[in-house]
């Protein structure tokens, strides 16, 4: 078992050897429009050489050593560019550019939109509808919402569910990476921030279901979001009533370094505030983002996510009257409220990509791309709350000359409420992933293949009950066997919480999951066809506290044509 061990130990050693003592100049770098976008299948030329863009806007080629060369990039629809190189010593030359749009004069012609990419189950969104679209939410959860199929459960929440599906059973990708939400959010007051920094973004793609096996194992849908690769420094600022954000953007002297961070700060009192219930409501939503690039050579790169955010939500209501009827019968609700809700959200997570990227035929365009990626996230949440509500339903005051014009006059009827929650979560959870992908045949041919090991430690603790009071008597549960006969009838029994909930999880879950596809592009006269052959496996053992340890395996073979 030595030997083995020690062939990998040396294999690092190898490669970096291999690019030091290289003899062999490459350029490489990022392309993209005056939008930033990124420019696929941009032809790059040289001295007979030639390669091109990926999906991405990457790219990389081999030049000479020790003479002028002029690079030549081409791309239907922008302007031609040249630059010439003169390489004293082998070297890797970071060079990226903003191509421009060639502007032509056409006769009339009929332009049909397609948003949608050759596999015809991906949604690709525009960034100005992100930042054109006005909302209570930051641009991208306002787009989704407005989407086929996907829905909301208010203005307030960043959460949304596809085709009925639950709230927690949609991916999110960014970078490769994947991403998570806090855990006990279930209000909209409470949410504050989306995940994904908008201003942060250059490219979304979103799948409402029926995607492919690379996807993970979410049954709803998939948000693939891909942040920058800045190639100059850039700024924004963004104010507003509801809150601002800033984000900067820029790139190290020999191109190796580039970075964007963006700090995101939110209050959505002002939406409270306009609301019937009177209330003291202190928020605070802070998110801090960063993704770092670090590139060692022409096809080795490391990538760092990083993301740390607060949201602390003090919410205290006072009163509330809720006026309804007809103009002969007007009624009215009116709530007092004692108590306050104090939640709390604190998250962390990191995440470390390795990225490994291989021209292989430049003719055929073949391409191997191997990712190595391991991530962490942290969260600690509280939910602690106890309020109690009183309420009266009566009559309202109509005569207009009146001081007391709108209060209720006669009670009808009068109640209590009381809600008390401590709800803790402790949740720690380590991914470690390998992913690949071999492109062949000009770009028409694609396999795809994952492996991935993920540790999942959660200690939560759930303490919830209500109690309802009506007319001077306890609401008891709507159990069947419980004959309630009040107040007619007195009842002596104990007092009983309406609803109540108490449990104690400690939860470990190891999950092992794989994938393996192939895929492929053509077409029949003017028409595109893409079909897709995939299967998705995953093994969970489940343990922990008073739980007997089980183990399950699945197996999701997958298919596509469009």
């Amino acid at each position: 078992m030595k030997a083995p061990i020690k062939k990998l130990l040396l294999l690092p050693l190898f490669l970096l050897s291999t690019i030091v003592f290289a003899q062999e100049s490459y350029i490489s770098g990022v392309l993209l429009d005056e939008n930033n976008n990124p420019i696929p299948n941009v032809s790059i030329t040289a001295n007979g050489k030639g390669t091109v863009s990926k999906d991405n806007g990457s790219y990389s080629l081999e030049i000479p050593t020790g003479q002028k060369v002029e690079v030549i990039f081409s791309a239907l629809g922008f302007e031609d560019t040249k630059a010439t190189f003169d390489v004293d010593e082998p070297q890797v030359i970071n060079y990226s550019i903003n191509m421009k749009v060639d502007e032509i004069t056409i006769g009339t012609v009929t332009v049909r939109g397609n948003t949608r990419k050759d596999d015809g189950t991906i949604l690709t969104i525009p960034l100005k509808v992100i930042t054109n679209l006005p909302g209570a939410q930051d641009g991208i959860t306002d787009v989704l919402k407005t989407l086929p199929g996907t829905s909301g459960n208010n203005e307030l929440s960043s959460q949304y569910r596809v085709r009925g599906g639950n709230f927690d059973e949609n991916l999110v990708y960014v970078n490769d990476i994947e991403v998570y939400r806090p855990f006990l959010i279930r209000s909209g007051q409470q949410e504050g921030l989306n995940f994904v920094n908008s201003d942060l973004v250059s490219n979304i793609d979103f799948s409402a279901g029926g995607f492919q096996a690379k996807y993970g194992d979410k049954l709803s849908s998939v948000l693939d979001i891909t942040y920058k690769t800045p190639t100059k420094f850039g700024a924004s600022l963004n104010m507003n009533l509801l809150g601002g954000s800033i984000a900067v953007e820029g790139v190290s002297k020999d191109s190796t370094l580039s970075g964007v961070i963006g700090v995101r700060y939110r209050d959505n009192s002002l939406f409270v505030d306009a609301r019937e219930t009177q209330t003291n409501y202190d928020p605070l939503f802070v998110d801090v983002q960063t993704y770092l690039t670090k590139r060692f050579s022409k096809n080795f790169s490391i990538n760092f996510l990083g993301n740390a955010s607060l949201n602390q939500y003090n919410y205290e209501p006072e009163s509330r009257q809720t006026n309804f009827g007809t103009l002969e019968n007007p009624l009215a609700l009116l709530v007092f409220y004692q108590g306050q809700e104090r939640d709390q959200y604190q998250t962390l997570f990191g995440a470390l990509k390795a990225n490994y990227d291989k021209v292989i035929d430049s003719v055929d365009q073949k391409e191997i791309n191997l990712k190595f990626i391991t991530s962490t996230y942290h969260t600690i949440e509280e939910e602690h709350f106890d309020i109690l509500a009183q309420y009266r339903l009566g009559e309202v005051n109509t005569d207009i000359g009146s001081g007391s014009l709108g209060d209720v006059e006669f009670s009808e009827g009068i109640g209590s409420q009381l809600n008390h929650a401590r709800n803790d979560l402790d949740a720690l959870i380590f991914n470690a992933e390998h992913k690949g992908s071999y492109t062949y045949n000009k770009k028409r041919n694609k396999l795809d293949w994952g492996i991935r090991y993920t540790h999942e430690d959660i200690r939560d603790k759930l303490v919830e009950w209500e109690v309802i009071d009506s007319a001077g008597f306890s609401i008891r549960p709507p159990f069947p066997e419980f004959n309630n006969d009040q107040p007619y009838t007195p009842f002596e029994g104990p007092l009983e919480p309406f609803q109540n909930i108490r449990a104690t999880n400690f939860t470990n879950i190891d999950r092992i999951s794989g994938y393996a596809q192939w895929s492929k592009r053509d077409s029949i006269q003017n028409h595109k066809i893409w079909y897709n052959v995939g299967v998705r496996a995953q093994s969970w053992t489940v343990s922990g506290r008073n739980i007997e340890s089980n183990s399950q395996m699945t197996i999701s073979p997958r298919a596509q044509f469009a």
